[in-house]
């Protein structure tokens, strides 16, 4: 018999709420820090189904997706089109993204799951989405449903808490105004390396004057570090500490002592595949946006690399990091 996948209505939000919040432990359940439950989760899940659901004008578009079985609503996929940062040239449009905040009951019928995600693909195809990432922290079965489907690992998110040491690191400092044309240069180096990982990261032609503007203002907001190794006119890698975002984090969960390392680099992971100088500088770079973090009170970093590139792979394993949460894109890029 053919699975039943609709789109949510406002009037399924409670049993959305009862699925929600069974799947925010789920991921508790595999780090309490990194996944640590909002005192108020079952009130910031309605908060935001509401808001999602509503005729309200959103900030991205969002699609949420229902499975029935004789009535009763089973499961639920979120998805959205993402923005593409201003760096990349977005030549597909905005992709698809499947987020962590989809969820079958373990009582849903076989291929309920198979059905969600087949649904979620189609909505966004309908949406104007040519390419479809997939978010996945827990779940065999979403994992199995990923795979079969021809997705292949694009992106890891890994996690640390409980950071090795509060101080600042030899050889690295504050990075000043002055240090952003550094800055640009290794970023280029760093977009570069990516592009040849998966052409999902075209570069923007525009992107460095882009970079630069954004890295001058990111020196003015409060909420960040940044800092850099190397003179002042030899930049050799930066690290921007900055605060996590619901992007990666459904509403569930409390966000507030979690930072997040997107824009990280140094030449000791030029080589893709191999680490160079068993990674000392650039593992120097991470403590210190640790130490930032520690003393905004802040104590589980969640840092986005590349899936395979395996010398930054490395080095964070080596420093302490596992992965959390896997983004992988459906293989017609």
């Amino acid at each position: 018999m053919p699975h039943s996948v609709r789109l949510a209505r406002y009037g399924d939000i409670p049993r959305l709420i009862e699925l929600l919040l069974t799947d925010a432990k789920d991921r508790a359940a595999t780090d309490s820090a990194l996944w640590k439950l909002s005192d108020t989760a079952a009130t910031d899940v309605e908060r935001a189904l509401i808001f999602a659901l509503s005729d309200d004008p959103q900030p991205f578009r969002q699609i949420w997706q229902v499975a029935e079985d004789q009535g009763r609503i089973t499961g639920v996929v979120h998805s959205m089109l993402l923005p593409v940062p201003p760096i990349y040239a977005g030549e597909f449009g905005e992709p698809g993204l499947i987020l962590p905040d989809s969820f079958a009951a373990t009582d849903a019928p076989t291929g309920t799951v198979d059905a969600l995600v087949g649904a979620a693909e189609t909505a966004l195809q309908e949406a104007g989405a040519q390419i479809t990432v997939a978010s996945y922290v827990t779940g065999q079965d979403w994992q199995e449903v990923f795979q079969a489907r021809g997705y292949d690992p694009l992106t890891l998110y890994l996690s640390r808490t409980d950071f090795a040491t509060t101080d600042m690191q030899p050889g690295v400092r504050p990075a000043k105004k002055a240090d952003v044309p550094g800055i640009v240069a290794q970023s280029a180096a760093h977009r570069q390396i990516i592009f040849d990982i998966d052409p999902f990261w075209r570069i923007h032609p525009e992107a460095d004057q882009r970079f630069s503007a954004w890295m001058t203002r990111s020196l003015t907001l409060p909420d960040r570090d940044m800092f850099v190794t190397g003179a002042d006119d030899a930049v050799t890698g930066y690290v921007i500490a900055q605060p996590a975002t619901r992007l990666h984090f459904p509403p569930a969960h409390e966000i507030s002592r979690t930072g997040v390392i997107d824009d990280f680099y140094h030449t000791d992971l030029a080589d893709r595949d191999q680490l160079a100088q068993e990674g000392i500088g650039a593992t120097a770079l991470m403590r210190a946006a640790e130490a930032a973090f520690e003393a905004r009170g802040i104590g589980t970093a969640f840092v986005v690399c590349p899936a395979k590139w395996g010398a930054k792979v490395k080095m964070l394993e080596a420093a302490g990091y596992r992965t959390a949460m896997l983004w992988s894109i459906k293989g017609n890029a």
